[in-house]
């Protein structure tokens, strides 16, 4: 199964999201080009927050749903919050990536935890994802499972399949699991989207945002939990996780759902 070889030089998608978050787990190409970024649009950091806090929103929902088992695709380097830190006790979390960097990271800060486990694997190949023998012992496909993609499908081109991979996980799903995703779009800030594409093609993952009514479609067979495909900072507020973007919540950038399979 491919993953990506370590390369400090090329900027990495899951270390500039670590600097956006202020972690340390990021290098000088990282930083140059998301210095790039946040020139243009300032507003980065504070969707990266927002993202984070809308995944353990929808964690903390599905756990009170009922679900204990977690599919974690693209999670990226480990970070506060994380989450088999926010799912019900006793859950089984799947974490999967196909950066070998945040694999080393995600087996350190797991090591001992027998409720997780962390297997290669990639998006673009979901069926090898499914298949995998971690992934079969650590979940049972014949019960519900949150599903969840969280900022990773808009690093999936539209001629790798986006609508055929959303369709293999939620075939592989019993009735009653969910999925969770977020996802940039093109709807909003045209310069700030032109300059993200611009410096996510010098990354290990160049960017295909994507408009609301494509989303949606990537959605379909599942039934979308209120208040339906939002802004991230719509989806289930509370006091002390929502990042306030003011009136205009489309400066976040993303849409988010969380969706139940019929």
């Amino acid at each position: 199964m491919e993953t990506r070889g370590f390369d400090p030089n090329t900027p990495n998608v899951a270390r500039l999201y670590d600097y956006y978050l202020g972690g340390k787990d990021h290098f000088p190409a990282d930083r140059e080009a998301a210095e790039r970024l946040l020139r243009v649009a300032p507003e980065a950091r504070a969707a990266a927050r927002a993202n984070r806090a809308f995944l353990g929103r929808a964690v903390r929902f599905l756990g009170r749903a009922g679900i204990t088992q977690f599919l974690d695709i693209g999670t990226g380097l480990p970070t506060r919050e994380n989450v088999h830190e926010m799912a019900p006790p006793g859950s089984r979390v799947v974490y999967v990536d196909r950066d070998p960097v945040v694999l080393v990271h995600a087996r350190a800060l797991l090591s001992g935890d027998g409720d997780t486990t962390i297997v290669p694997g990639d998006l673009r190949r979901p069926l090898e994802i499914l298949h995998n023998p971690d992934v079969r012992q650590a979940i049972d496909f014949t019960r519900p499972v949150g599903v969840l993609l969280a900022a990773v499908m808009h690093f999936i081109a539209e001629t790798e399949g986006p609508g055929r991979i959303l369709a293999t996980l939620r075939g592989a799903l019993a009735p009653g699991s969910y999925v969770v995703m977020s996802h940039g779009t093109s709807d909003a800030r045209p310069e700030a989207v032109r300059k993200c594409v611009e410096v996510y093609r010098s990354t290990t993952s160049p960017l295909a945002l994507r408009s609301r009514g494509r989303i949606a479609q990537l959605l379909s067979g599942f039934d979308l939990v209120d208040p339906g495909l939002v802004w991230l900072p719509e989806w289930h507020p509370d006091d002390t996780t929502t990042v306030d973007f003011g009136p205009d919540t489309r400066t976040s950038g993303l849409l988010c759902a969380v969706g139940r399979k019929r």
